[in-house]
């Protein structure tokens, strides 16, 4: 048994998966039309997401919504766990409107608060099984929300339904984003997550008197009905291992399923970057928290050829007086520690289109060693490591080929180089690569130096990023110290 497949995880690795990423909403949409188009009665849609039941699925194609009711309508068993969400039009009033349109088609929506206080149910994943075709069961898992701004391509000029995010990204914020598609056995382990939460017999509104109100108001179920008998995984479809890895906090009322927590996610990368040698690449919403950089400083100490790069957003998605400087300490912890580790062996960049204009990173994908690779919902912080509920999909390709092909074609776009241009695959000559080519014709990368803040903003931006921005949902044991 190879190093990368020792157990990391609740969820064992299983064989014969065949997982395409999918880089770019505007791709990911696509392909769910595709999918949920042919989906016929008797066949069953299981989804975890937010928010917006107005999304357009393609230019001209239907909404979320629309897509979602037709296929109730029709037969198809739609299931779904919208994260209730924080107050407001933008959140649960949003999650309530999408919520309806699929109960009233037929399939059966619930909004789950059943998080830790302060925290939020951030996985995304969507699951279709096909009754008596289970070759074509298919699950996908990332970080792409079916919500405004998402549907965005590789030319960057943003969805049309643009989300609220900083000025300087412009009136259709340019957005970079991945999912990863799953065929095979894995897709059972998908639907087991789902299943887990569904199956939680904590009511959905335990602990705000208002929102149960309104939940009833709303006519949405306090309590789910019986998830109707579970099929036989899907056949082998593919070579890649596969092992789906989980965050849940440890709370009151516990979940069943996780009565301590869980933190597979970040085992695995702790595991995975303490076998890395040569490179690991990161792309990350916030890549905040000085815990979690540990893992990535000791790395970079115990190899002397290993080299990180990290692709981040240019500034934060409201950086406002408030809101800005928690988010820059944050930043700015991860980076001084890996620049005082690892010196000219850590770059961190930032994206902008053909226009000038930044590029929104939300995508949260991780390479090591071209070897073992993730995409997810998890950002690399110690909230998506230990307090939200998030989900991830880690992958090993026997043949050598998947994870370097996903960083490659990630590089090309982001460097502005052919797919088979060879310094691509030069793990040895990376950093010298990215550094040649800020500011090249074609290049959409700038090196990026989070801000660092005077010292009276520190103070007060430290407590607000400890408390809020970056909470630790570790079992009282553990915190303070660098397990999981």
């Amino acid at each position: 048994m190879s190093e990368w497949f020792l157990p990391a995880a609740e969820r064992p690795w299983t064989s014969g998966n065949l997982l395409t990423p999918h880089v770019h909403g505007a791709d990911y949409f696509d392909r769910l039309l595709e999918v949920i188009g042919s989906t016929q009665s008797g066949d069953r849609i299981f989804l975890t997401d937010w928010r917006d039941a107005d999304e357009r699925m393609a230019e001209d194609g239907p909404t979320v919504a629309e897509l979602l009711s037709s296929a109730g309508r029709r037969g198809v068993e739609v299931r779904a766990l919208l994260w209730r969400s924080h107050p407001g039009k933008l959140n649960s009033e949003e999650n309530t409107h999408l919520g309806t349109v699929i109960n009233e088609s037929g399939g059966e929506a619930l909004l789950d608060e059943r998080v830790r206080r302060g925290g939020s149910h951030h996985q995304k994943l969507f699951v279709v099984r096909r009754k008596g075709r289970p070759e074509e069961d298919v699950a996908f898992i990332g970080g792409i929300d079916l919500c405004h701004g998402r549907r965005d391509d590789a030319a960057h000029a943003g969805d049309p339904q643009a989300p609220p995010l900083d000025k300087r990204y412009g009136a259709t914020p340019p957005w970079h984003d991945a999912m990863a598609e799953i065929r095979g056995p894995a897709v059972a382990h998908v639907l087991d997550t789902f299943a887990e939460r569904w199956d939680d017999p904590t009511p959905l509104d335990h602990r705000n008197p208002y929102r149960a109100v309104v939940h009833r108001l709303a006519r949405m179920p306090r309590h789910p009905e019986r998830l109707p008998e579970r099929w036989e995984p899907p056949p082998d479809a593919g070579p890649h291992q596969v092992q789906i890895l989980r965050t849940y906090p440890a709370k009151r009322p516990a979940y069943p399923f996780a009565p301590q927590g869980e933190r597979s996610i970040a085992r695995a990368y702790s595991r995975a970057f303490a076998r890395a040698r040569r490179m690991i690449y990161i792309e990350d919403q916030y890549f905040w928290s000085d815990v979690v950089s540990t893992t990535l400083a000791e790395a970079l100490r115990r190899e002397p050829e290993l080299q990180v790069i990290a692709v981040v957003p240019r500034y934060p998605e409201e950086d406002n007086r408030l809101g800005g400087p928690p988010m820059f300490f944050g930043q700015r912890l991860a980076w001084d520690q890996l620049l005082e580790a690892g010196g000219d062996r850590f770059a961190m960049f930032d994206l902008e289109n053909a226009a000038g204009t930044p590029i929104y990173v939300h995508a949260k994908v991780c390479v090591v060693d071209d070897r073992w690779m993730t995409v997810g919902s998890d950002n690399l912080n110690l909230r998506s490591w230990t307090h939200d509920s998030e989900i991830t999909c880690a992958a090993v390709d026997p043949g050598g080929v998947l994870p370097q092909s996903l960083r490659t074609s990630l590089w090309a776009e982001h460097l502005g180089l052919s797919q088979d241009d060879p310094r691509l695959s030069d793990l040895s000559g990376a950093l010298a690569l990215w550094a040649e080519r800020v500011g090249a014709r074609g290049s959409r990368i700038h090196e990026h130096v989070p801000r660092a803040l005077p010292a009276r903003t520190r103070l007060w931006a430290r407590a607000a990023y400890r408390a809020f921005y970056d909470p630790d949902g570790r079992p009282r044991r553990l915190r303070g110290t660098t397990r999981f």
